[in-house]
């Protein structure tokens, strides 16, 4: 069984965060061709869902980089790596130091998630609240409320490209987590954040999801670092014009940007889907 892992942004998506109607039709041929597919993001499950329903995206999709995966059918997540109260705590004084707002995101008992961040936000912080869906998550409650036995999943900030850095090089000093970071909005001088265990990544995820599935081969999309784990377990892997020269330099060929329909043209070649 071969299965196709799809990044959102800036790889399956349109420049407005959307699926288009051609991108649609071609995700219709190929389950209509019996070709599994599912995704790997950096978005939470509460960040994406608008954007997957009504796409048939049935089986488990790896979520916040590979740090939990979400099965539709059973309604829960797995998680494979957390962070200990001493990494939360520095990468949260981090945060605050460059008078960042860390986001926690934790994995609770009953398998939901909750979200604590501190009580003022700035307004890029709101446009990033919107832009994840996080005002549509669950639970949110107030960093103050943490608990101090949380399962703590990952940490999410955004903010100017030197206070990021600013954390980056701290999480540099960590030896069992790693940051991703990279353009909040296209075109824009803000910069989002992505702290997880080392042990989490989309490359492990998909391996997970081998097992679980029994599948043989893997084709996968992507276009930023954060897809370089992916693409290194994978049999084929692409990435469209937009991507960053590391993933381009990584993948087997480098196909058409995310906004020209360039990953739902190069499927339609590759299995034989009918009209380009």
């Amino acid at each position: 069984m071969e299965l196709v892992v799809f990044d959102l942004d800036g790889t399956l998506l349109n420049r407005d965060s959307e699926i288009s109607a051609y991108t649609s039709e071609t995700l219709q041929l190929l389950t209509a061709k019996d070709v599994a597919y599912t995704i790997a993001t950096g978005r939470t499950l509460h960040g994406a869902r608008a954007i997957l329903d009504g796409h048939r995206f049935q089986l488990p999709q790896a979520y916040k980089n590979g740090v939990m995966i979400w099965h539709p059918d059973t309604r829960q997540y797995l998680s494979s790596a957390t962070l200990t109260p001493d990494e939360l705590n520095n990468v949260v004084n981090a945060c605050l130091r460059q008078r960042l707002t860390p986001f926690v995101f934790t994995l609770d008992e009953d398998q939901g998630s909750t979200v604590y961040h501190a009580p003022t936000l700035s307004d890029i912080e709101r446009e990033l609240v919107r832009a994840i869906s996080l005002d549509e998550h669950d639970r949110i409650c107030l960093l103050d409320e943490l608990p101090a036995d949380a399962t703590v999943t990952h940490i999410n900030a955004i903010g100017a490209s030197e206070a990021i850095n600013a954390v980056l090089r701290s999480v540099d000093d960590e030896p069992h987590l790693v940051a991703y970071s990279g353009s909040a909005f296209e075109g824009d001088q803000w910069r989002w954040l992505d702290v997880h265990h080392s042990d989490a990544s989309k490359g492990g995820a998909i391996e997970t999801m081998k097992a679980l599935l029994g599948i043989e081969r893997v084709i996968c999309f992507g276009d930023s670092d954060n897809d370089l784990s992916m693409f290194a377990t994978a049999d084929e892997c692409y990435a469209p014009a937009n991507a960053n020269d590391s993933i381009k330099s990584a993948a087997t060929a480098v196909i058409g940007h995310h906004d020209e329909e360039g990953i739902a043209r190069f499927l339609r070649q590759r299995f034989a889907l009918g009209s380009p």
